[in-house]
């Protein structure tokens, strides 16, 4: 599950700053004072929110005030660091490196408010600041790490670090500064710095224009259906939220998700709903009109190769790995090609016992991807005696939230949650918990924002409004993001066992940031490793499905009645079912991202070779198995060409590693404890990212990651003659 990082020191900033900054900053430079300070105004941002947590004050918050409170953040930053840079007293840790994390303190809680909304809950108005700032954020941090004067004084305190008595996390700043700065460009000569700054500046442009074009064809591409009894299958509920196609009266619309696979193909029996749904599926984004991102994979993938040639790397992927924790291309490439040959095969396998069943009706034709989810069911039926009809009654949300997801965390930290009716929200779907620690002091906020609406990005995601900080006097403000669809008024929202998965998820992300302890915001939260991200939360994943918390939440949502014993072990003895097609289809989508950053830019296909490409990757690879398509094509692919997640996908599995590591090491060690939560909040979830991210883990779970709890945990087991993965490389 996708989930925004905390927002990271030296945003972005604002390029009509720039556009006139040779003037504004040798003035600022010369004075050596800070602009003028902002106006308050009517606009929100100008002062710190006062509300509990300086949670944002939604209530005041328009689209209107976003551009210009950028701006004044920008111009704010750019003059601090200014002062920073040109300070006449010699460099130290406090006036240096101290001062930059204090400094754009304003530009920090706009841009937190402003790229959680964009994603959350966008509009025409938010999409144009998004479009508009996307190249002055990119000049602005240009602006600030390729400052000379501000380098020379960061060089010169990483040259003297081990003489400046630094404490452990403030020696791990200086060098992550330092690392910044140079990864950043800051060794390049002066026309090598304006490549870069022209290359930063296309590829923020392209990427907001990826991810735009991602959203509106999402909500564009619904299929319509003529009628009720084609949507056969689909439960009374869902036929009713079909039922509201906008411009279509009298008829019903099946909106697509962000993944290939749409969760309706489960359920609908008219098979050629089926194929319209899963070919608009895989369509998205690669046939033409206004939202055709091929021309725009083509220009990112060579432009980021571009950029990576130029900062003195082979590709993309090494410029991206150097800082993850598997370190190089050789090791993750090893991972996916080991990886490969199981799961497709375990795929083969799963789509054999569904054909089974297509000749057995007399279906009188081949499996393909859009029948996989109807009849994977009937296969687990078969098998299992069990489908999701039967265990999503037991899966209210209400139900899964507070007697899953919020038990689990009580037993283990000792945390409990309090909701809270009196403070604002962006959108009337959103609740507000006040999470006390187990001693009653106030420990963060939850904002909880779990259905589906035309304006919210795909997938699930955790964000932060307000990351920790003892260096600012911060706590966190979280929020956890689903795409449950949001059933007809008075109707209960039931979920599936994979939605149920998806909440334990997040909520780990969200504890990574609740939890976080550390001095300074450079290191707070999820600022961590991109492949070490996720391991927190596919950890937290583990307590879906612990008999004890299991039997806490999973109630019947009428009579209040438990799951059966029976219907439970069925459920539990169903988890590693269709792992050949889950594990496929997420290794697709990673290979598709390696390859397409591994590529020199003379070697990256134009527009028109993008569908070609993707298919040649999928073959060498081994994984073009047409029922199981990847998780996501190269032209919906966000992870990869606009979240974040450029050559960081395959951080899912690699991460999944290191969680199935920590799920033995529970299990070894007793399991839902208050003793075996206190040590992993102390280990790994409140140290954030001021330590190595590998060697947290390695204290924690006694030894390096194994390959071989991952298959276990998949229920996968590697060819005989398959190369060990290794696990750490450096």
């Amino acid at each position: 599950m996708s989930h925004s990082l905390a927002l990271t020191h030296l945003p972005r900033l604002v390029a009509t700053l720039l556009a006139v900054s040779s003037c504004l900053l040798a003035t600022l430079r010369a004075a050596d004072v800070a602009p003028a300070p902002a106006p308050t105004g009517a606009n929100p941002f100008f002062v710190e929110s006062a509300l509990p947590y300086h949670l944002p004050p939604f209530d005041q918050i328009k689209d209107e005030h976003f551009a210009p409170a950028l701006e004044q953040g920008m111009a704010e930053e750019l003059a601090e660091v200014a002062i920073i840079a040109n300070n006449p007293e010699p460099a130290s840790f406090e006036n240096t490196i101290v001062a930059l994390e204090r400094s754009g303190r304003l530009l920090r809680r706009v841009s937190a408010t402003f790229s959680n909304l964009a994603g959350a809950n966008t509009n025409p108005a938010l999409q144009a600041v998004e479009s508009a700032m996307a190249p002055k954020f990119a000049a602005h941090s240009d602006a600030i790490h390729l400052n000379s004067a501000l380098f020379a004084r960061i060089s010169a305190l990483y040259k003297d670090r081990k003489h400046l008595d630094l404490n452990h996390e403030s020696l791990w700043l200086l060098e992550r500064y330092y690392r910044d700065f140079v990864r950043a460009g800051a060794l390049l000569t002066e026309a090598d710095k304006a490549k870069l700054k022209a290359l930063n500046a296309q590829i923020a442009t392209l990427q907001t224009k990826f991810s735009q074009n991602a959203l509106k064809e999402k909500n564009a591409d619904a299929i319509i259906v003529d009628s009720r009894a084609e949507l056969a299958g689909l439960s009374e509920s869902e036929i009713e939220a079909a039922a509201k196609a906008p411009g279509h009266p009298g008829k019903f619309a099946l909106p697509l998700l962000n993944t290939t696979y749409q969760p309706a193909l489960g359920t609908l029996q008219d098979r050629a709903v089926r194929e319209r749904l899963m070919a608009a599926s895989l369509a998205r984004g690669s046939h033409g009109g206004p939202y055709d991102n091929r021309a725009v994979v083509s220009d990112l993938a060579r432009l980021r190769a571009e950029r990576a040639n130029l900062l003195g790397f082979a590709t993309h992927a090494d410029y991206q790995l150097e800082e993850q924790t598997a370190k190089s291309v050789k090791t993750v490439n090893q991972l996916l090609a080991d990886l490969a040959p199981v799961a497709v095969a375990n795929a083969r396998r799963e789509a054999a016992d569904m054909q089974a069943i297509i000749d057995q009706e007399k279906g009188g034709f081949q499996l393909s991807a859009a029948d996989w989810g109807l009849y994977s069911e009937k296969v687990r039926a078969a098998k299992y005696a069990i489908d999701e009809s039967q265990l999503r009654p037991y899966f209210e949300l209400n139900h899964v939230l507070i007697d899953g997801v919020f038990f689990a965390a009580t037993k283990l930290y000792g945390i409990t949650f309090h909701e809270r009716h009196d403070l604002p929200v962006y959108h009337p779907d959103v609740r507000v918990f006040e999470v006390r620690d187990a001693d009653g002091s106030e420990l963060a906020l939850f904002l909880v924002d779990y259905y589906a609406r035309p304006s919210k990005r795909g997938g699930a995601w955790m964000n932060e409004y307000v990351s920790q900080s003892q260096l600012l006097g911060t706590k966190p403000v979280v929020a956890n993001h689903l795409n449950i669809p949001k059933p007809p008024a008075g109707q209960p929202t039931l979920l599936t066992s994979d939605e149920v998965r998806t909440a334990f998820h997040e909520f780990g992300h969200a504890l990574h940031g609740m939890f976080s302890h550390v001095t300074y915001p450079r290191f707070s939260g999820t600022s961590v490793p991109r492949d070490f991200v996720e391991y927190p939360s596919q950890a937290n994943e583990m307590w879906a499905t612990w008999p004890e918390v299991v039997k806490n939440y999973a109630k019947h949502y009428q009579t209040g009645a438990p799951m059966p014993a029976a219907l439970l072990d069925k459920m539990l003895a169903t988890q590693h079912f269709n792992q050949g097609y889950a594990t496929t289809e997420i290794l697709s989508a990673m290979i598709l991202d390696q390859t397409w950053h591994q590529l020199k830019p003379a070697d990256v296909p134009g527009a028109d070779g993008v569908e070609a490409f993707e298919a040649a990757a999928l073959h060498r690879a081994g994984v073009d198995f047409a029922p199981v398509p990847p998780r996501y094509r190269s032209t919906y692919f966000s992870h990869a060409f606009s979240a974040g997640y450029s050559a960081g996908y395959y951080s899912y599995l690699w991460s999944e590693m290191l969680a199935a590591n920590n799920v033995e090491w529970f299990k070894a060690h007793g399991g839902l404890t208050r003793a075996n939560g206190d040590r992993f909040r102390a280990d790994v979830l409140s140290r954030g990212g001021s330590q190595d991210a590998m060697g947290l883990f390695i204290k924690f779970t006694g030894g390096e990651p194994q390959l071989e709890p991952l298959l276990k945990r998949r229920g996968l087991e590697l060819p005989a003659n398959a190369k060990k993965t290794e696990e750490h490389d450096g």
